[in-house]
């Protein structure tokens, strides 16, 4: 497979990552807010309402959720935790806003596993 073929393989299978977590929090009762949002500080795959709660989502896929949550690195975490300062700085509360940083981890069979509060 030529690069331009690997790059949009990987392109698609990113959006077909993003659609599978995008559900699973969908049928928790969550809102998208945005998807690929990009501030100064960077882009947040996914942000969804739930209440006042605004969640930041980092997707990660690979073969195995092992290898998809070795993927996720600090500077990641603290890339979306900046891009989220940054986003709530526009709502109504402000920095008071409520906020949490999930990674949403998808293996190659299309199955997720959310990691709420993700720290390193």
């Amino acid at each position: 497979m030529d690069r331009s073929s690997r790059g949009l393989n990987n392109y698609l299978n990113g959006i077909s990552a993003e659609e599978c977590v995008e559900r699973a929090y969908c049928d928790a009762g969550a809102e998208v807010a945005e998807r690929r949002w990009r501030g100064k500080s960077g882009e947040v795959d996914l942000i969804f309402k739930a209440g006042s709660m605004f969640i930041f989502v980092e997707v990660k896929r690979a073969k195995s959720f092992r290898t998809a949550s070795e993927r996720v690195t600090i500077r990641q975490i603290g890339r979306i935790a900046r891009a989220a300062e940054e986003y709530v700085a526009r709502t109504p509360l402000g920095s008071l806003t409520p906020i949490r940083i999930d990674v949403a981890l998808v293996n190659e069979r299309g199955e997720s596993q959310i990691m709420e509060n993700a720290t390193l």
